[in-house]
């Protein structure tokens, strides 16, 4: 029997203007198993899940927990654990960390703050600081929400793990389970789908040097799917990678069809046309789906650079 992400590859659908949504990322380590909800179905108190998932729900932060690659047996003895929280908005990214030795603490953070960029909570509360050393590679593993993220991403980790490369972290959830390994980069919060080890690489590489790579990018959490798809689209257009560039500045129009635009931090700006379709034929939108289904796809109609103010 195919999988979700063998039958999404055959078809070739396209994985711009696909990831998950949210300005700031709060991230807490959990070792041991994750069920299919996992801030509510680990070790982790549900109760504590529950509160965390309740307190960011319309903040724009997102909630997630991460453990390191390999074994992830939880020996059930206090341990401090590591905690992230990172903003993904261009010309403020920022990625902190900090270590607590009860998640409970996390109650104690001004979400509302966290979601609009301000740190300083973060760090007031926890003891928080600047991460300072590789960016961060967050990769889908947990099988229960579906295999394929857990029979391809799990090798995933442990190849970049056992090549050496620094950052890689187990991650509960980053939707588009048809798109594993679907990779999460952190501080400017590029999703990726079909990643590869060679690829991931290349993306932390180019992170480093505050650059972004387009191949393979389903688009910046920072943004609602049509300015995904509208803003990696003026990137191949315009051939502009550098991290912080561009922001979507506006969205008009509802579904299926808006007018996105996007500007440059040096003043220039254009009009991208996304319409919504459906990717056909049917196919399985995850590996748990009972029926096939026709996931909406975000299609760039055109690339307009607009002409400076006071020009016409």
């Amino acid at each position: 029997m195919s999988t979700c992400a063998t039958v999404s590859r055959d078809f070739d659908e396209p994985v711009s203007g696909t990831a998950a949504t949210a300005r700031t990322w709060l991230l807490l380590e959990q070792p041991g198993p994750w069920g299919s909800r996992a801030l509510t179905s680990s070790h982790l108190d549900p109760v504590l899940g529950r509160a965390l998932e309740n307190a960011a729900r319309g903040t724009g932060v997102r909630v997630a927990l991460i453990r390191r690659p390999g074994r992830h047996a939880d020996l059930g003895t206090p341990a401090p654990r590591r905690v992230f929280a990172a903003h993904t908005t261009p010309g403020s990214a920022w990625l902190h960390t900090a270590a607590v030795d009860d998640p409970g603490e996390l109650l104690g953070l001004d979400l509302g703050a966290l979601g609009r960029g301000d740190h300083r909570g973060f760090d007031a509360a926890l003891g928080g600081e600047p991460h300072i050393g590789a960016p961060l590679a967050l990769v889908c593993t947990n099988g229960k929400r579906d295999r394929c993220c857990a029979l391809l991403g799990r090798p995933l980790t442990a190849e970049l793990t056992a090549s050496g490369v620094h950052g890689i972290w187990e991650v509960t959830h980053l939707g588009g389970h048809r798109f594993a390994p679907t990779v999460l980069v952190l501080p400017y919060g590029y999703a990726y789908g079909r990643a590869g080890a060679r690829g991931v690489r290349e993306v932390l590489h180019g992170v480093r040097e505050g650059r972004i790579v387009v191949e393979g990018c389903r688009g910046s959490s920072a943004w609602e799917r049509p300015g995904q798809a509208a803003e990696l689209a003026v990137r191949r257009e315009a051939r502009v990678y550098v991290a912080d560039a561009l922001s979507v500045v506006s969205t008009d129009g509802a579904a299926p069809h808006w007018e996105v635009t996007v500007a440059h931090a040096d003043g220039r700006r254009w009009r991208v046309v996304v319409t919504q379709g459906a990717a056909l034929p049917p196919r399985p939108e995850s590996c748990a789906a009972s029926v096939l289904g026709t996931p909406a796809r975000m299609d760039v109609g055109s690339v307009r650079e607009l002409a400076p103010a006071g020009r016409h």
